[in-house]
């Protein structure tokens, strides 16, 4: 009998309403993975459970409610949006799992397998390669499969920051939205520890600078180096734009705690470009394909006002890639390759 093949999408999730208990169960679970906040159990136990949750979910509650809307979370209804016009245009089932929360990377497993799916296509929904986002997923989605799932096989997407038709789709949405007069264009990229960087390094030779992230070519140093992955995203969708390097800027934000972060820092460049001759300002999330918390408060709301604070005059957000019909076809070539890998094992 022939197996039979299916596609999980996987997002990073969201909590299931803008309650504080709901709130809470959910950065409980996301931020207590030890891909997230890769400190030992108990010194992560102690930081989550014992400080960050004592405060921080009624402040993300109200920051939730500012882009709920009458479907809920963004990340969710648009992640669907994404899988039911996937579905229209692929000849397999397709599901969703979000990495943290409902419904989750198990639930979309068995809503496969109930189908009868044997071999599964399992796509992370991020562009570059992080601990915190491909690694937690691929990860999870073993540890399911061991566990619940031992007959199954899966093939992983892997990310697609430099792949052509990903560049020449991301190029060519930022484009149509671009507005015609601005000073620069903001690449703002999701942060991470630099001590993630250095995890993620099999070679243990990778550095933090500029000619390693943004000089050099992809190497035995730096294939797993997130920072390296966001300058060549934007250095290859620039290109194809023709936008002239100083029309662009690239930083990155969502930092949390103490630790030295990534650099630089989106925020602190908000609050001083404006000084700097930067009146008129467009900004795109490149490592986020839906649009979520990070994107429509962090970035279109609090971003805004530290730009416009910051003697900055036009604010313009670019929304993220979300349930464009040109990335719907990024999606179903990268979910049909895989899909045929299944026939060359």
């Amino acid at each position: 009998m022939l197996s039979k093949k299916g596609i999980l999408l996987v997002n990073l999730g969201s909590p299931k309403s803008t309650a504080v208990n709901d709130v809470k169960d959910y950065l409980d679970e996301f931020l207590m993975d030890e891909r997230v906040i890769d400190y030992r159990w108990i010194f992560r136990a102690l930081l989550v459970q014992g400080v960050i949750l004592k405060t921080r979910p009624a402040k993300s509650a109200e920051a939730y409610k500012t882009v709920w809307t009458d479907e809920g979370s963004p990340l969710i209804f648009i992640t669907e949006r994404i899988q039911k016009k996937l579905q229209k245009v692929v000849d397999v089932p397709v599901e969703i799992g979000m990495r943290y929360a409902e419904p989750s990377i198990e639930t979309g497993i068995q809503k496969l397998v109930d189908q009868g799916i044997s071999e599964i296509v399992l796509f992370p929904l991020y562009p570059q390669y992080a601990m915190s986002t491909t690694e937690t997923v691929i990860e999870k989605a073993e540890e399911v499969r061991k566990k619940k799932f031992p007959n199954i096989k899966i093939n992983y997407i892997q990310p697609f920051y430099n792949r052509d038709i990903y560049i020449n789709c991301l190029a060519e949405s930022i484009k149509e939205k671009l507005p015609e007069n601005f000073d620069a264009l903001q690449f703002s990229y999701h942060g991470v520890p630099e001590r993630h960087i250095y995890k993620t390094d099999p070679s243990k030779t990778c550095k933090i600078d500029d000619a390693n992230c943004i000089n050099s070519q992809v190497d035995t140093h730096n294939a797993y180096c997130y920072r390296h992955q966001c300058y060549k995203t934007t250095e290859a969708v620039i290109a194809k734009m023709g936008l002239p390097k100083e029309k662009t800027i690239i930083s990155f934000q969502s930092r949390l705690g103490k630790d030295k972060w990534i650099e630089p820092y989106t925020d602190e460049t908000l609050e001083t470009i404006g000084k700097k001759g930067v009146k008129n300002l467009a900004i795109v999330c490149p490592a986020f394909v839906s649009d979520c918390l990070e994107t429509l408060e962090e970035i279109s709301v609090e971003g805004k006002e530290q730009f416009m604070h910051g003697g900055g005059e036009n604010f313009h957000y670019i929304p993220c890639l979300n349930d464009e019909d040109r990335w719907i076809e990024v999606v179903k070539t990268l979910c049909e390759e895989k899909l045929n890998d299944f026939y060359l094992v």
